[in-house]
């Protein structure tokens, strides 16, 4: 049993811990499968013969030097940039075939730059984001209290700093419950108090049976988040 901070349909995430209780669904179908992929870029070889295989449950860490590959590698799991060669499937669908659009809904993916529209409030964003996935707008209050910005809700986007940014991002994914979480350098720009967060989504994932994958350069951030790590080096895990 896995011991988690926060639920979006009873306690919230306030940098104190409320604790559920939770039986990690048991792996069965990998929920991503690469083989032998590989990325170019023009001439430039950016990947190479990447294997790659991620359960449900699972988290898996990637780090590496500024420039090694993850972030090339996350895209490709996210079904938004199809590999050169190699084959892989993601939450069931080919990543190159045309299925693979189908299941971005069930993707969240925390990039380098916060996805917020700088005119409108931190809500406003939320609860865009919201009615354009077909769900209720009126959750997004709810989702930025737990992530200790209730009282900057009606704050623009363009107004509020980075790692505020950053909180609506994992107010987002808390909201949206995605299967599969990629997280591109997440701890870039969040103040200490909201470090746990980090943990805290990725938990809440993994804890529904879904799966996590984390890059970052810094493995001391990373180890403590997942199940297992690896290296990209040479365009290659090792």
């Amino acid at each position: 049993m896995h011991e988690l901070a926060y639920s979006l349909r009873g306690a919230g995430w306030d940098g104190r811990r409320a604790h559920v209780h939770f039986a990690l669904v048991p792996a069965t179908t990998p929920l991503v499968e690469l083989y032998g992929i590989a990325a170019r870029i023009g001439a430039t070889t950016i990947l190479r013969d990447v294997d790659l295989t991620v359960g449900p449950g699972e988290s898996v860490g990637l780090y590496g030097a500024n420039g090694a590959g993850k972030t090339t590698l996350l895209r490709i799991v996210a079904t938004l940039l199809r590999p050169s060669a190699g084959t892989g499937r993601v939450l069931g669908a080919d990543l190159s075939g045309p299925d693979r659009y189908d299941i971005r809904h069930r993707i969240g993916l925390i990039g380098h730059v916060p996805g917020l529209y700088p005119e409108l409030t931190l809500e406003e964003n939320l609860a865009f984001a919201a009615r354009a996935a077909g769900m209720d707008p009126g959750r997004a209050a709810g989702a930025l209290k737990a992530v200790g910005l209730g009282n900057a809700a009606s704050r623009r986007a363009g107004e509020s700093s980075h790692g505020m940014q950053r909180r609506v991002e994992f107010a987002r994914e808390l909201l949206f419950q995605p299967d599969l979480l990629l997280l591109d350098e997440p701890h870039t720009a969040l103040d200490p108090a909201a470090v746990e967060l980090v943990a805290h989504v990725v938990e809440e994932v993994r804890g529904r049976g879904g799966a996590a994958v984390v890059v970052s350069h810094d493995i001391g951030r990373v180890a403590p988040l997942v199940s297992t790590t690896a290296e990209i080096s040479g365009g290659t895990l090792r």
